[in-house]
């Protein structure tokens, strides 16, 4: 009886966690989105032009930091221990000189006022070095904080960006404002992720494992056990290629579409996609709640969020086959109706990336070699047959990306699953 009881404190506990995350992220999309619609209100269209091009580097130049998060957040489950610090200051200041040094090249190729290019390499600076302290809050399992620091770096990554437009600045003041909350929000998420007395790093208990629990043949330990190994810039590296992999494969149709396709049809591609990128993103609290425990090898959590994740894909999928037009005249309007035939098909991309996702950030856990090559081979397969097989239409390009998500989410499935050798 105690140890149900306990199990379902665990299970509340972890679905708050979860309502708690899935929170702060909904914040972050919305203040994300609040800023595009201020901006065509507030600035003209060369303005708008420069800043939503800013912000576009900006997501790009943040991939060293969603890398740092995941390695860090892996690293401590498994192992515990720091080395955390000085590794993501060095990240997050390798990536502000690459932007730094880039800021002529960027000027000049995009007619960008420099002021916006080197504001650019500050407030990269902080959101890279962000990933340090979410990192460590996600592998402690410290949830509900962890929430907490997602609003708290949204709110530093956009709310000086709104103050700034909603009061009638340009660009390179908005931007000015926005990097300023930006590293303010750093000593927060510093805070945040100090451990209190009562709450101990790695306080989850792990979870009882062997050795042929994992991908790669390691024995998952507890952290504390035996001597903890460092964390290096190997492992950054490897999940920031791996994050990059996962950005590239996702809108890889996106790009091809517009280069194949007449200006109309690249638009309804575009529209579409936007089913696409729910699907893939709606379940993906999922994979950052159970990343921990893939790191420490726990089967079961592997196929409680491999199952949760091919639910709501299968959900979204037949929901988007009920209502098409619905989906569509939500997505772009009733000139892009046509195409609700396709909308389980652009939902079905989504939902399979989904899993492709989750299966690569285990790959990454648990510290397999080159988990993301998949996922560029697939890339350069989509590019290839959308570019000199398949017909140059909005299903062809879609037949093709479908067939490159299945074909990846299959091999990831096997490279994962798959017996380990003794």
């Amino acid at each position: 009886m105690t140890q149900t009881t306990g199990r379902d404190a665990a299970t509340v506990r972890l679905g708050a966690a979860g309502a708690a995350v899935t929170v702060a992220t909904l914040v972050t999309n919305a203040l994300a989105y609040v800023v595009p619609v201020l901006g065509a209100r507030r600035l003209s269209a060369a303005d708008l032009g420069a800043l939503a091009t800013v912000l576009a580097l900006g997501a790009i130049a943040a991939v060293p930091g969603f890398g740092l998060q995941i390695a860090v957040a892996a690293h401590r489950a498994r192992w515990g221990g720091g080395g955390a610090g000085r590794l993501g200051l060095r990240t997050a200041a390798l990536t502000a000189a690459v932007a730094v040094a880039a800021a002529p090249v960027l000027t000049l190729a995009l007619r960008l006022p420099v002021g916006l290019t080197l504001l650019l390499a500050a407030s990269t600076f902080a959101t890279v070095l962000s990933g340090r302290w979410l990192g460590e809050l996600q592998g402690d399992q410290r949830f509900l904080r962890l929430a907490v620091a997602m609003a708290v770096l949204a709110a530093g990554r956009y709310g000086g960006l709104i103050v700034g437009l909603v009061l009638g600045r340009g660009p390179v003041a908005c931007l000015l404002l926005g990097t300023l909350t930006g590293l303010l929000a750093l000593p927060l998420l510093a805070r945040l992720a100090t451990p209190s007395t009562a709450t101990p790093p790695n306080s989850a208990t792990p979870p009882t494992t062997t050795p042929s629990d994992t991908t790669t043949g390691q024995e998952p330990a507890a952290p504390g056990q035996g001597v903890p190994r460092r964390l290096d810039a190997r492992q950054v590296m490897t999940a920031c290629g791996a994050t990059l992999a996962m950005l590239t494969i996702s809108y890889a149709d996106l790009i091809l579409a517009r280069q194949l396709l007449p200006a109309a049809g690249s638009g309804a591609y575009a529209v579409g996609s936007v089913l696409t990128k729910g699907a893939l993103w709606a379940p993906q609290v999922v994979t950052l709640l159970v990343l921990p425990r893939l790191a420490r090898g726990d089967r079961r959590a592997r196929l409680v969020a491999l199952a949760l994740i091919l639910t709501c894909g299968a959900i979204l999928v037949a929901a988007s086959a009920l209502g098409g037009e619905l989906a569509f005249r939500l997505a772009g309007g009733a000139d892009y109706l046509h195409l609700a035939g396709s909308a389980p098909l652009f939902a079905a991309t989504g939902a399979l990336y989904a899993v492709v996702f989750m299966l690569v950030n285990d790959r990454v856990a648990t510290a397999a070699r080159w988990p993301a090559a998949p996922l560029w081979v697939a890339t350069v397969g989509l590019a290839v047959a959308a570019t000199l097989i398949a017909p140059r239409t909005v299903t062809g390009v879609l037949a093709c990306a479908l067939a490159a998500a299945t074909v990846t989410a299959v091999t990831m499935a096997w490279l994962v699953f798959r017996p380990t050798r003794r």
